[in-house]
């Protein structure tokens, strides 16, 4: 068989400690998942069930690879998060059994065009060209959780230019890795190579053309993501 056009290449992610990588099939992402961020969103943190949106496997940026600082917006946000990937197949699946389908763990950026997203929300339009666009998805490599465990706390922060923005602990997530993939499983079948974004603490602001950002979760690793015009 033949193509039309040539095929996309597959999006893979490094694993730590191995020659293997990790391809990425889909990126979900979580909103709202820590009280203090929500809050500074304008929302009360509670426990309704999450939200999910996506972003495409495309969006992925290798750990130290620069991002350029994208088309149409003037207030670009770092939000700094725990990224889960999926390693088996799964709907419907149980909390208790739910990190049994987890891979590893990395450290993740969801880059937002803020301004586009709040203009959409005002409008009460999709939040696709806020979140879902290209170079949004800076990731580090995969540490596989039959080395270092299922991390349910731990410092999370964000540097840029060497000064702290962002800082909690991953304790502080509303729902939990289990309960996300639980409630993410309820919608979509969750398949091997599904990464999630699970959500990112306060302290969101901009970053300009030149600013280096730096990402760390305890016992997951870093990130090194500069901006470039």
């Amino acid at each position: 068989m033949s193509y039309a056009v040539p095929a996309a290449p597959v999006v893979a992610l490094p694993v730590a400690g191995s020659e293997d990588t990790f391809p990425v099939r889909r990126i979900w992402c979580v909103g709202r998942n820590y009280a203090a961020h929500a809050r500074e969103m304008g929302s009360d943190p509670d426990r309704d069930p999450p939200f999910f949106f996506a972003k495409p496997t495309d969006a992925i940026v290798q750990n130290g690879d620069p991002i350029p600082y994208p088309a149409g917006t003037k207030n670009l946000h770092h939000e700094i998060e725990l990224v889960v990937a999926i390693g088996k197949a799964g709907s419907r699946i149980p909390v208790d059994q739910a990190l049994e389908h987890v891979y590893g763990y990395a450290v993740g950026l969801d880059m937002t065009r803020r301004d586009l997203q709040n203009a959409a929300k005002d409008s009460g339009r999709p939040w696709e060209m806020g979140k879902s666009y290209d170079f949004s998805a800076p990731c580090s490599a995969i540490q596989p959780a039959v080395r270092i465990g299922h991390p349910d706390k731990g410092a999370i922060w964000v540097k840029v230019n060497g000064t702290v923005k962002q800082s909690s602990d991953i304790s502080n997530l509303i729902w939990n890795v289990a309960e996300t993939i639980s409630h993410l499983s309820q919608l979509i079948d969750l398949r091997p190579g599904d990464i999630i974004y699970t959500g990112t603490p306060e302290g969101v602001a901009a970053v300009v053309a030149g600013d280096v950002m730096e990402g760390h979760i305890d016992g997951v690793g870093d990130i090194r993501t500069p901006v470039i015009a």
